[in-house]
C-alpha cells in the first residue's frame, strides 16, 4: 500500500469513528431529553388508573412492605390456578386525613391473546371490589381490546366476591362474568388478574 492510499484509508477512519461518536452521543442526547417526559406520562397514567379503582381515596402511596409481600406470598397465588400471573404493585389507598381506607393490587396475566395485560384492582377493607383499569394490554382491535370498553370491565365494579369465573352463557350472578365475543382468550387473562388480586387482598396482606 502506497503511502498516499494509507493516508487515505487512516483518514476516513478516523472520520467514521467521528461520525459514530457524534451520532452516539446525539442520540444519547435525544434519549435523556425525551426519557423524562415518557416517565412523566407513565406516571400520570398510573395515577389516573388509581383514581379510577379508588375514586374516593385522596392520596395514593407505595405500600412500604410491598416487595416483601408480594414475596412472601408468590407461591400461594400460583397455586390457586389462576395460570401464569404475578402480583406486582401493593399501593395504599388514603383518605384525607391520612388513613389507610383500601389498597390497589396491580397484577398481570401473561396469558393474553397479544401478550401479558396488566390491571390494577380497587379493593376496600372488607374485600370489596370497586372496579379495576388497565395498566397495559396489546390484544387484537375489535376482539380482544374490547375488553377496554366500560360495558365490559364495568362487570366488575361494587362485587364482593372469592373469585370470577368467566361464562358465555350469560352471568346469572356476581360472581360471573360475560365473556368478550371472540375473545375468551382476553376475557380470561383479565379474569385471572383480578382474581389474583382479590386472592392477594384477603391471604397476602398480613
Amino acid at each position: 500500500m502506497s503511502a498516499k492510499k494509507e493516508t487515505t484509508f487512516v483518514q476516513d477512519a478516523i472520520r467514521l469513528m467521528l461520525i459514530t461518536l457524534i451520532a452516539g452521543l446525539l442520540l444519547g442526547i435525544v434519549y435523556s431529553v425525551t426519557l423524562e417526559p415518557i416517565r412523566a406520562a407513565q406516571q400520570a397514567a398510573t395515577v389516573r388508573a388509581y383514581k379510577q379503582v379508588y375514586p374516593d381515596a385522596a392520596d395514593f402511596a407505595d405500600n412500604a412492605d410491598s416487595d416483601a409481600l408480594i414475596a412472601a406470598a408468590a407461591e400461594e397465588v400460583a397455586a390457586q390456578g389462576f395460570g401464569n400471573v404475578t402480583v406486582d404493585k401493593v399501593v395504599d389507598a388514603k383518605d384525607a386525613s391520612g388513613e389507610v381506607i383500601g389498597h390497589i393490587i396491580n397484577a398481570t396475566s401473561k396469558e393474553g391473546f397479544g401478550g401479558a395485560i396488566s390491571i390494577s384492582a380497587g379493593i376496600q377493607e372488607d374485600g370489596t371490589l370497586n372496579g379495576i383499569a388497565f395498566l397495559s394490554i396489546s390484544e387484537s382491535a375489535g376482539l380482544g381490546m374490547n375488553a377496554r370498553d366500560t360495558d365490559w370491565y364495568r362487570q366488575f365494579e361494587n362485587k364482593q366476591v372469592e373469585k370470577f369465573s368467566v361464562t358465555k352463557t350469560g352471568a346469572k350472578d356476581d360472581s360471573e362474568i360475560d365473556a368478550i365475543s371472540g375473545a375468551t382468550i382476553t376475557s380470561r387473562a383479565v379474569t385471572n388478574a383480578v382474581n389474583a388480586a382479590l386472592f392477594f387482598a384477603a391471604n397476602g396482606m398480613d
